[in-house]
């Protein structure tokens, strides 16, 4: 619950920081370009999703299939605000995924060199165990809420950028998903289709954290 309020909130506070950089000062006035994640915490997706997420992933059996996700207080962003609409749309968009790609690539730096130089061994022994849970949960989460976010389903990052990048005859289309976006999302979450997702990109980050080691 810790990285994932981290992550969710670097998130958040990236879509603030972006869109005020484009103009808009709507989310930076009410507080949201900072880390603390009393500004960004949503009862439901930060707290009870995630918390439902850990009992049931914890009973096992088909229920283990959905896994620990959550999203923050959605940041509040006025587009007739933006310098270049297109382009802040798009930016605005993926400045969360990116914050999440940073986090999670400091992670793995951190856990690479720990590998390469057994630097785990400078760490007390009372210590080891609770930085690597941190170490590995601080990647996971943070690459998982990055690919996650770049689904094409709204209200997910990945559907505003297709806004800017498909056709205007599109976006009714995209209109019309978003009204059974969440719905939709939940049944391909417990239906183990974002597992499929991450399967092969948690082969690549497990191959590269490897490489080179021992």
């Amino acid at each position: 619950m810790v990285v994932l309020l981290l992550a969710i909130s670097a998130h958040e506070a990236a879509h603030a920081w972006m869109s005020y950089k484009f103009g808009d000062d709507t989310a930076r006035l009410l507080g949201r370009i900072t880390l603390n994640p009393v500004a960004h915490t949503d009862p439901i997706g930060t707290l009870l999703i995630p918390i439902v997420g850990f009992i049931l992933g914890n009973m096992g059996g088909a229920a283990a299939r959905i896994p620990l996700i959550g999203w923050g207080k959605p940041t509040p962003v006025n587009p007739l605000r933006w310098h270049n609409k297109d382009l802040a749309n798009v930016m605005v968009s993926l400045a969360g995924i990116m914050a999440n790609l940073l986090i999670g690539l400091i992670a793995f730096t951190i856990i690479k060199i720990l590998l390469m130089t057994d630097g785990m061994a400078l760490v007390p022994v009372s210590l080891r165990e609770p930085v690597s849970i941190f170490l590995q949960y601080l990647l996971m989460m943070n690459v998982s809420l990055a690919v996650f976010n770049l689904l094409p389903f709204p209200p997910l990052d990945g559907s505003k950028i297709l806004y800017s990048i498909l056709p205007a005859s599109a976006h009714s289309a995209l209109a019309v998903l978003e009204q059974y976006g969440f719905i939709i999302l939940m049944v391909l979450m417990y239906m183990g289709f974002f597992g499929l997702i991450m399967g092969p990109v948690w082969r690549v980050v497990d191959y590269l954290l490897w490489l080179g080691v021992g």
